[in-house]
């Protein structure tokens, strides 16, 4: 149970203290619903105006119960709710389904009751006993109805469809919409509040969190607090990755067979996981807001991380360029993000960034990482869970990105030098239209390498090499790309190795000067063609995926095929060719005995060679680096 203690912790540290700007913590007994329409009332109860939403994110009071209703009579919520709900009037005007005013009105009336009533929802109780909600609705065109007087189910007029018929959803079996599923929120005016939004009112919704904390009688022992005595939750919230989430971390509805037989004396599950509903509701409220705010989404997949005490940490699904920029002062935050050097820039702006974190964050400050992810619309499931440190959890973010980083080129202006996001990762291993459980699967694979330091998976690095090596099978934009990821997870699958991020021309291995040789080969034949004027492949790119295979023997249809370009450049570009001829001669002398003539395949390394040697060759313009140079000397 520590996930839900942690969270606990977060919403009671950071509960007033949200940063400016950001959404505020839910408050407890209360959950999110999409609202269509919004109904304005004076404070005596009498109605004003209506009007269409779309579909809008509400906070709203709820009880333990309404808060994850299901099934034939869900139990109404306390304020806002459904037409079937708040309108008295839902049958005689046609409701195709069943009307549940009643429980609604009883509910409402015994909070206005109580001690911890409140002004709003008394004027709401006095409008909604009148029983005009769907007849002012119609009158202000946000409902509307047939020819027979009755509550239309579905638009089949020539005219533009109303909004509020594109918000509801059609029944699986009728295809019909009903519109008592339309859900109300309301405005309530009062002379001396300035605030008429029931969903912002702070006081309302204090007074609605005793009301609800008073109505409650099952006692038992927290197990997340230790505290006896304390209020249990009976059932838990959802709603946890989105306002139309029904997937619960914590659920048992079985109360017969063989469930608790044997281990407990009960049959509710209570003393199986009894955790206090003021608890429960703070964590999951915690957990719902840290969501929203900073988790990485793919589909039903969430992978949140979050220090207890609030401060900011970085990301661990970002790539270097999104740590750079997110890290340190805006002041001091780069904006060029290409080096021209071995990487030296780049490890200063990293560590600036780093030093940003570790002012706001102290080295015993608790860091969660928190995967979720559901196979059935009612369960979701923890995939990954960690706790660490704040010093551990930087120094393995810091570790992960240095160790990963290479010149990467995602486009025209977005060139850095780092480490990739997990989610390009998964593009660069199996295409960009990968599908989502394949992507879910990569993610979570790669994230204990990130967070844990573990090693990569084999596979997931060969088969970004190989997509690297398939240079016609894909877009120029979408090669470079894939070659700077392929080029990073090699060279931090094999850090040990010392691969630098400039070119090493004291590297004497087969691997990386078959890749220079190939860099040479078509930087001459590229010239060549330009010089010309000629637009098309060069040959070394044609044949890179069958070099990756057999370098030796590819090699010798590379080297004749540039015979008629190494003519041309002879006689145009003397000088060129002269130190083309000299680089070309010096790589083949470093090869170690019969390494030249071995034929079998190359690994990732050659890629490294290649990538280093075409970079040497083609040096960035003189504004980049003049820029980079001002930036770094600002250390």
């Amino acid at each position: 149970m520590s996930w839900i203690q942690k969270l606990y912790e977060t919403y009671e540290q950071c509960k007033g203290h949200e940063p400016e700007g950001a959404e505020r913590l839910l408050p407890v007994s209360h959950t999110f619903q999409q609202a269509h329409v919004e109904v304005s009332l004076d404070s005596l109860g009498n109605f004003k105006s209506a009007r269409t939403l779309g579909k809008e994110d509400t906070v709203i009071p709820a009880t333990e119960k309404s808060a994850g209703r299901t099934g034939k009579a869900p139990p109404p919520h306390p304020l806002c709710d459904k037409v079937q709900y708040c309108a008295g009037d839902y049958t005689e005007m046609g409701g195709g389904k069943p009307s549940f005013f009643k429980d609604y009105e009883t509910q409402l009336a015994a909070w206005c009751a109580s001690a911890h009533r409140h002004p709003k929802a008394e004027a709401i109780l006095a409008y909604v006993r009148k029983n005009r909600v769907i007849a002012d609705l119609v009158t202000e065109s946000v409902l509307h109805l047939g020819p027979d007087g009755k509550l239309l189910n579905n638009w089949g007029r020539d005219t533009p469809v109303p909004e509020v018929f594109k918000v509801l959803t059609s029944d699986a079996k009728t295809k019909l919409r009903d519109q008592g599923n339309v859900f109300i929120r309301w405005r309530v005016h009062e002379p001396d509040n300035p605030c008429s939004a029931v969903w912002e009112d702070e006081g309302l919704q204090a007074a609605w969190a005793k009301y609800d904390a008073s109505a409650k009688a099952t006692p038992g022992i927290c197990m997340v607090t230790g505290e006896a005595g304390v209020n249990l939750a009976l059932s838990h919230p959802k709603r946890i990755r989105h306002a139309g989430d029904g997937a619960k971390l914590i659920s048992a509805n079985d109360g017969s067979g063989f469930t608790f037989r044997g281990r407990f004396t009960d049959d509710t599950g209570q003393q199986a996981c009894g955790v206090g509903y003021e608890v429960t509701q703070k964590a999951h409220n915690a957990l719902r807001w840290l969501i929203q705010r900073q988790a990485y989404r793919n589909g039903d997949q969430v992978i949140v991380s979050w220090a207890v005490g609030g401060a900011p940490i970085p990301d661990p699904f970002g790539s270097s360029l999104t740590l750079l920029l997110a890290g340190g002062d805006a002041a001091e935050a780069p904006t060029v993000i290409v080096d021209t050097d071995a990487g030296q820039a780049f490890a200063k702006r990293l560590s600036l960034a780093m030093r940003g974190y570790r002012a706001r964050l102290g080295p015993a400050d608790d860091i969660v990482v928190m995967g979720l992810d559901s196979a059935t619309p009612g369960r979701m499931a923890i995939t990954f869970y960690r706790e660490l440190t704040g010093s551990e959890f930087l120094a393995r973010i810091e570790r992960w990105h240095i160790d990963f980083a290479w010149h990467q080129n995602f486009g025209k202006d977005k060139h850095f030098v780092g480490a990739p996001a997990p989610h390009d990762i998964a593009e660069a291993a199996y295409g960009r239209r990968l599908d989502d459980k394949l992507k879910k699967a990569t993610v979570e694979r790669l994230l204990p390498c990130i967070i844990d330091g573990q090693a990569l998976p084999r596979d997931l690095l060969d088969s970004t090499i190989r997509r690297a090596c398939n240079r016609v099978g894909l877009e120029r934009w979408e090669w470079e790309k894939f070659l700077g990821i392929a080029c990073g997870l090699y060279r931090g699958a094999f850090k040990n190795e010392g691969y630098e991020m400039t070119l090493e021309t004291n590297r004497r291995s087969r691997d990386y000067l078959y890749g220079r040789l190939l860099a040479v080969a078509e930087h001459i034949e590229s010239r060549a063609l330009y010089v010309a004027g000629e637009k098309r492949d060069t040959t070394s790119s044609k044949l890179m995926q069958r070099f990756a295979d057999r370098p030796a023997s590819t090699w010798r249809i590379i080297e004749p095929a540039l015979t008629p370009y190494i003519s041309r450049l002879r006689a145009k570009r003397a000088g060129f060719m002269f130190e083309m001829d000299k680089l070309l001669d010096q790589i083949i002398s470093c090869f170690m005995d019969d390494d030249f003539l071995d034929d079998s395949k190359l690994s990732g390394e050659f890629l490294l060679g290649y990538h280093c040697q075409r970079q040497a060759l083609n040096p960035p313009k003189p504004d980049v680096a003049t820029a980079v140079e001002e930036d770094t000397s600002a250390d």
